[in-house]
């Protein structure tokens, strides 16, 4: 019996999102999430965030639309930052390193930018690989798990106070 040769993964192209990509990503969401996620705490800090399309980019394979990071821009404690997800990859993608790749990708155009910090709600073990760790100072506006509240500092000052409009 002879090995099976690992399938290459994919080279995506990576793109700032733009209004062309909108129904594809909200077809990506609805599926990576489902109608629960517009309960989540990370929606009620996009109601007064603004995004920031410049930020957040769109993985296509082939011309479609296979991940999706988005970032949003907050303050913490009267501090500018941006706030990221939602993060969403095709099921099929998942094991490729996609969705590492978009919150990188992410967070160099915000350090790029002079941005602080980028801050989410998500899993230490995946966001903690790409640089992410608990913030337990970071107040979000409804009632989430302190130990997901995470944040990528771009300068050593602490992050502390709520999240915020900027």
């Amino acid at each position: 019996m002879s090995a099976q040769p690992c399938a290459a993964a994919p080279a995506y192209a990576f793109v700032n999102e733009t209004q062309a990509h909108a129904v594809e990503i909200d077809g990506l969401l609805n599926r990576a999430f489902g109608p629960g996620r517009f309960a989540k705490v990370s929606e009620r800090v996009r109601e007064f965030a603004d995004f920031a399309p410049e930020l957040s980019f769109c993985a296509l394979d082939a011309g479609r639309v296979v991940g999706s990071v988005r970032m949003w821009r907050v303050s913490v404690g009267g501090r500018p930052i941006v706030f990221l997800g939602p993060l969403a990859v095709e099921e099929s993608e998942r094991k490729h390193g996609l969705g590492a790749q978009l919150v990188d990708r992410a967070c160099a155009a915000a350090k790029a930018a002079g941005e602080a910090a980028v801050v989410l709600v998500g899993d230490l073990p995946f966001f903690g690989r790409v640089g992410f760790e608990v913030v337990p100072d970071v107040i979000l506006p409804g009632p989430v798990d302190p130990r997901r509240v995470l944040a990528r500092r771009f300068e050593a000052s602490p992050l502390s106070g709520a999240v915020g409009p900027r």
